[in-house]
């Protein structure tokens, strides 16, 4: 016989297995004498092991630790095109050996410059490519451009004659025929454009003023810097030199362009036809 005890109407009812869930956990209190061992606290963020980071170490002699420690302590320059080029790869792929794909991309576009440069169909057409080792190398093309448009354009040219002439003479010294240039300049002589006009013979490129001037309205040009170099590596200045000089001088003023000066260049040394007096 089973008996059953009563319930009355109105009286509390024992809690049932969907009440009792709903109740917080307590901890229940340790008994008399008993010693609860504290835990140590968790690592700190900077106190991560190294196999969290982009240069894991596979312990004190690990490859990616030492690279990352190569990069640091002799520079970028101890460091192959490959190595570069692997070490960015640590980004995108956290772990495992990214030298192999490193030397097979280089291989694949011809140097570090060229798997920058390669598009994201090709990239991915790669084995071993995926979208996060595509986007590591555009993010680190895109990078170098930044570098490179901001210091361009954030020097003054007509500031740092040295370095504008440096630049003049690895570009223009060693040709062997004329070439002319114009470099064109915003109100605050930061470089708009440096530009090729013309390639002629060993001794003789043609110039027209109304071309100039007219792309220096295309850009937005208030000043311009004339460049041209003279294969036989005398940069003492032809009658024809500067006669084009004074007509590009008279067109550019005409529409309030200003003419800095007509620079020439052969085998390292320069002539400036301002300094000289010529404009």
């Amino acid at each position: 016989m089973r008996w059953r005890l009563p319930f009355r109407s109105g009286a509390s009812r024992p809690p049932g297995l969907a009440e009792a869930a709903q109740r917080p956990l307590t901890p229940s209190p340790a008994p008399a004498g008993y010693y609860r061992p504290r835990l140590p606290p968790g690592p700190a963020a900077d106190d991560a092991p190294d196999n969290a980071a982009p240069f894991p170490s596979t312990g004190p002699h690990g490859h990616r630790g030492r690279m990352r420690d190569k990069l640091l302590t002799r520079g970028a320059d101890a460091l192959a095109d490959y190595e570069l080029l692997e070490m960015l790869l640590f980004f995108a792929q956290p772990k495992g050996d990214t030298k192999p794909l490193a030397k097979r991309l280089i291989n694949r576009f011809g140097s570090y410059g060229g798997v920058l440069a390669a598009s994201n169909e090709a990239l991915l057409e790669c084995q071993g490519v995926g979208p996060h080792t595509a986007a590591a190398i555009r993010l680190a093309q895109a990078s170098a451009l930044r570098l490179v448009q901001a210091e361009a354009r954030a020097l003054p040219v007509l500031n740092n004659m040295e370095r504008l002439m440096a630049y003049l003479g690895a570009a223009l010294s060693r040709e062997p025929v004329e070439q002319s240039r114009v470099l064109f300049l915003d109100p605050r002589n930061r470089l708009l454009a440096d530009e090729l006009t013309a390639r002629g013979t060993v001794n003789h490129t043609p110039l027209y003023p109304r071309e100039v001037v007219r792309r220096a309205l295309e850009v937005h040009a208030t000043a311009i810097i004339l460049v041209h170099n003279h294969p036989s590596g005398d940069p003492t200045p032809s009658r024809e030199d500067i006669a084009t000089t004074l007509e590009v001088r008279d067109a550019a003023e005409l529409l309030g362009i200003v003419l800095h000066d007509h620079i020439i260049v052969g085998n390292g040394r320069w002539t400036s036809l301002r300094e000289e007096g010529v404009i």
